[in-house]
């Protein structure tokens, strides 16, 4: 007896064959980015001492169109009227000498903040004592307007240098203590532990770990402290020139102002502009690209 299935014979013993996989599609091959040249005005763009002065020219067009359509050189003079001052005044040799004599002073104030500041900040590292001791001195006397000690500093060291360096210091002290603090404190544990681990401690340890780690901390206190020091000696300088018939640049802007040679006025403000323009271009640019720029810490 035979079974008649319908299928060939053998069939059943063959395999079923699956149906070839259809190939999946080519991916499309990664696009080749062509670098475009930068054209010229593309390139003095990304110059940054390009784009500072383009400011500047646009800060004086707009100046000069103001006090132009205002038309009172008493209450706010041209830009070139003021630079003609300006001129004049260096040729004269009244505002150089002026200039000299607030740098001097300014100098020696700012000097002797940041070394007082570097001694208390050694001290708040050290131990817990100098840590509150600081944090108390700072929440006391930061607040405290440099200016306002000038009538106890007249008092205390009379009409001398003495009273503009005094409150100079005070004016400096205070932010560079408090923004290298903060900088020391910032440091991470991993920093510290390095630094622990190759046996490094005392001045070693603060030169070679905690002062390189916190440096833009340090360096941002010392911006705030250079133009801290700026305007209390400015503003001591016309209280001091007038008790002492002697001074910088706030004294010649005060004498001008009485009288009412306002462009030399505003020269003297001007000079001072220029100065803060050329030490933070200059020294403060520089120090920040020789040490937090190359050494990755800029944000």
């Amino acid at each position: 007896m035979s079974l008649d299935t319908g299928y060939p014979a053998g069939a059943l013993l063959q395999p079923k064959l699956s149906a070839a996989p259809t190939p999946a599609p080519a991916a499309d091959p990664a696009p080749v980015l062509a670098e475009r040249p930068l054209g010229l005005a593309e390139t003095l763009y990304n110059i940054p001492t390009l784009r500072k002065t383009l400011i500047l020219v646009l800060l004086a067009a707009a100046w000069q169109l103001y006090a132009s359509r205002l038309n009172n050189p008493l209450l706010f003079p041209t830009f070139g009227a003021t630079l003609e001052a300006l001129f004049d005044g260096i040729e004269s040799g009244a505002l150089l000498t002026r200039a000299s004599f607030t740098l001097k002073i300014l100098l020696t104030g700012y000097g002797g903040g940041i070394v007082l500041a570097t001694l208390l900040t050694g001290i708040a590292i050290g131990s817990r004592l100098g840590n509150d001791l600081l944090e108390t001195l700072t929440a006391m006397f930061n607040p405290l307007p440099a200016i306002a000690l000038l009538p106890l500093a007249l008092l205390w060291f009379g009409l001398g240098n003495g009273s503009l360096i005094f409150v100079l210091v005070h004016s400096v002290l205070w932010p560079v203590a408090l923004s290298t603090h903060a900088g020391f404190k910032s440091v991470s544990t991993t920093l510290r532990m390095v630094g622990r681990n190759y046996g490094l401690s005392g001045p070693r340890y603060v030169t070679q770990i905690l002062i390189p780690a916190a440096f833009p901390s340090i360096l941002s206190g010392l911006k705030n402290g250079w133009a801290f020091a700026w305007r209390t000696l400015i503003a001591a300088e016309l209280v001091f020139g007038v008790s002492s018939g002697s001074g910088g640049l706030g004294w010649f802007i005060y004498e001008n102002k009485n009288q009412l040679e306002i462009p030399s006025v505003f020269a003297g403000l001007l000079t001072v502009i220029l100065i803060g323009l050329a030490v933070e271009n200059l020294i403060f640019r520089t120090i920040e690209t020789r040490t937090v720029r190359r050494w990755g810490m800029h944000v």
